[in-house]
């Protein structure tokens, strides 16, 4: 049947090659993604609810499980309201500058060891060229709405990215010392032969600043001052309603599934099995490289996203900049020093077969 269809696909006029492809990303990434982003404000609400001794929702369908679609309804159904005085164009355009790096990003996200929309060498550059582009979207939201309040959530949110994109900047060049390549699919593959020969433990210092740069570049808690409520009532989106505020909370749920996928794929060996090479296993269902070991490593990475939120308080917004130029970034540099010393002894990554000095 798959000769088939690939046959049919072949067979068509090159006019037709642009929508269809449009439609297979729509079916195969967008929706699943906008369902799995919807469940995740579900599955956010009930695992807080449960660590802080309340039921969270349960009133719309079985334990409350068709909430996320009520919740759409509610904003389809919100006037979107545009401030007197605001830049009307850029007031329209900043959501989806915020949303479009989003979803664009996931091209070169390999799912499985046969299925990644755009399998570039460059891949590691385009991740972090889009991951960039998400502040443009929240600046120009507060600038545009004329809003004191808007504009100072969004001057944080900048400052924020700006120091924390750096250290996952750094990070990724100890993800590229190891493998040796710009492409995902490589970079996963150069983590074959178990649990133990992921990147994690060579790079485990730039594992946990990169996920935690994530937590911040994400605005999630306890880095969430850019949308600090005590503060600044609702940071950079304040004046944004309906779905136009839909747009902002569909983005950050998005960047966070992203960041979950990205420390999957780059330090925990994506689709990878961790039961990889053990005997008896290694043969089974449990040792075979496939889509279900990426879903469950970005689960417990949104996991630990909530757990975050349910645990820590909100910093102070001194601390959080300390946190990324006087801790973060040393980190990264320090261990990327170690790194070249762990490729010259040949520790590592570095000792595999076949790997160059």
């Amino acid at each position: 049947m798959s000769n088939g269809v690939l046959q049919l696909w072949q067979s068509l006029p090159p006019i037709w090659g642009v929508p269809l492809l449009a439609i297979q990303i729509l079916i195969v990434v967008c929706i699943p993604l906008i369902l799995t982003m919807a469940y995740l404000t579900y599955a956010e609400r009930k695992v807080i609810g449960f660590m802080q001794n309340r039921l969270g929702p349960n009133r719309v369908g079985y334990r409350g499980l068709l909430q996320p679609f009520a919740d759409v309804l509610k904003l389809m159904l919100k006037e979107i309201v545009i401030p007197a005085n605001s830049n009307r164009f850029l007031f329209i355009i900043a959501p989806l500058l915020a949303l479009i790096p989003a979803f664009a990003t996931w091209a070169v996200v390999p799912f499985s060891p046969v299925f990644v929309l755009s399998d570039i060498d460059a891949g590691l550059l385009y991740v972090l060229a889009l991951t960039s582009l998400g502040v443009y979207g929240v600046i120009l939201a507060g600038w545009s709405t004329n809003s004191k309040y808007a504009f100072l959530g969004a001057m944080r949110s900048a400052a924020q990215i700006v120091a924390y994109e750096i250290a996952m900047g750094f990070a990724l060049v100890g993800v590229l010392m190891a493998s040796r390549s710009l492409n995902l699919g490589d970079i996963v593959s150069a983590q074959s032969g178990g649990l133990l020969h992921w990147f994690w433990l060579p790079l485990a210092p730039l594992a946990v600043v990169y996920f935690l740069s994530g937590v911040a570049e994400t605005n999630r808690a306890p880095f969430d001052v850019v949308e600090g409520e005590s503060e600044i009532v609702a940071g950079f989106h304040v004046e944004y309603s309906g779905m136009a505020f839909a747009v902002f909370f569909v983005a950050e749920y998005v960047n966070m599934i992203l960041i979950a996928a990205l420390a999957s794929t780059l330090f925990f060996g994506g689709w990878l099995s961790p039961f990889e090479g053990i005997p008896g296993a290694g043969t089974s269902f449990l040792g075979q490289p496939s889509f279900f070991w990426l879903a469950v490593k970005v689960s417990f990475f949104l996991l630990l996203y909530l757990w975050f939120r349910a645990t820590f308080p909100r910093y102070r917004y001194d601390q959080i900049m300390r946190l990324g130029w006087k801790v973060f970034i040393p980190i990264t540099i320090v261990w990327i020093a170690v790194e070249g010393v762990m490729a010259y002894l040949h520790w590592g990554p570095w000792a595999m077969p076949g790997m160059p000095s």
